[in-house]
């Protein structure tokens, strides 16, 4: 991994300057995003057999989500073309990267939410972050089309991934991955909701092969939630339905993105039940010590999936990006947990709840 400032992370504009569009140095706005670990699975052999399977482990930049890498480079333009203001739709992690990096940029934040479908934990960071959070009654897709409305008639500038530099700033985690690996995995496998992050990642990995800095590109593996599953259904979902709030998206902004990154890659998009993820959610907490929202784990349940069917195989290399920190969704959390044992304060009986 490239380092600089006297081995000191820069954040991936500095990083990958040569990668992305041209921004002025006083513009850039960054929380040192990027750089996040490629965790080696050790404890799903008997899931996996002889396949490598790594982590992506996405939760661990500055707001917890993945999404910072393209909020460094949205608001960072936003704020060399003079831009005072900002404004999106979320599900709740882009609304946390949005309040953040505009914070820091000294600009106002705006964020359209659905009311009662967004994570404690995100919430509370777009709030705390000084955004106007604004709880629409209705779902991602109808907050989404007002926030396209605003922005063609009011001096505010939207950052949801429409934005072309979102998907600049995101595709630097195919960078990372390759990076870190020396190579492109065989599959790379991620959830989808409004579809940015695959675009962005099969970007990346194009890229890096076009200047030789890899030799192969891996299959693209999109996971939708059942109940939100807009691409696997081949048309958009009215009324999405999942506990995985941060892919409940019923008409993608970068739908046909993920169709090309699926079809040149020879990938697929598929989808997993809600039951799948919370299974996969649990596995990687519970067995790899890796604390994911369940969104994320939508990219394991995937592998799991594909594995079943007999897609993968001994030998392959595969990287599965987990989006965001558990504790985005504390909530899902706890739903999922067997409860606390209340016990008195006794020793014996302590040590009898122990097994001791």
């Amino acid at each position: 991994m490239r380092l600089t400032r006297k081995g000191l992370w820069g954040g991936i504009i500095r990083e990958y300057r040569e990668y992305l569009p041209e921004i002025e140095d006083g513009a850039i706005t960054t929380l040192l995003e990027g750089n996040t670990p490629l965790i080696e699975t050790v404890n799903l052999k008997d899931i996996f057999g002889d396949i490598r399977l790594l982590l992506k482990y996405e939760g661990l930049n500055p707001t917890g989500s993945f999404k910072d890498r393209g909020m460094t480079m949205a608001v960072s333009k936003a704020r060399e073309e003079g831009s005072r203001a900002i404004i999106c739709a979320s599900t709740g992690n882009t609304s946390a990267a949005a309040a953040a990096y505009a914070a820091r940029a000294g600009m106002k934040a705006y964020v359209l939410i659905p009311d009662g479908a967004v994570a404690l934990g995100k919430l509370s960071q777009a709030i705390m972050h000084g955004a106007l959070v604004l709880q629409v009654k209705g779902n991602f897709d109808e907050a989404l089309s007002l926030v396209k409305e605003i922005t063609r008639n009011y001096p505010v500038k939207m950052v949801n991934s429409i934005n072309p530099f979102r998907i600049e700033g995101q595709k630097t985690g195919a960078f990372e991955v390759c990076e870190h690996l020396g190579h492109a995995p065989t599959y790379h496998f991620l959830p989808v909701g409004n579809a940015g992050n695959i675009t962005a990642y099969w970007k990346g990995y194009k890229e890096y092969e076009k200047k030789g800095v890899i030799s192969n590109l891996p299959k693209m593996m999109g996971f939708q939630a059942e109940g939100s599953a807009p691409i696997v259904l081949g048309h958009p979902v009215a009324d999405p339905h999942t506990l995985a709030t941060a892919i409940k998206i019923g008409n993608p902004a970068s739908w046909q993105g993920a169709l090309a990154a699926r079809d040149e890659s020879g990938g697929v998009i598929d989808a997993v039940s809600d039951e799948e993820i919370i299974e996969a959610y649990k596995l990687l907490a519970s067995r790899e010590g890796v604390f994911c929202e369940p969104a994320s784990a939508a990219s394991l349940a995937g592998a799991v999936k594909m594995k079943k069917e007999g897609v993968l195989n001994d030998g392959d290399t595969i990287v599965c990006t987990l989006t965001g920190h558990g504790l985005k969704d504390p909530d899902n959390a706890i739903k999922a947990s067997p409860k606390p044992l209340k016990v008195p304060a006794e020793l014996k009986k302590i040590l009898v709840a122990m097994g001791l």
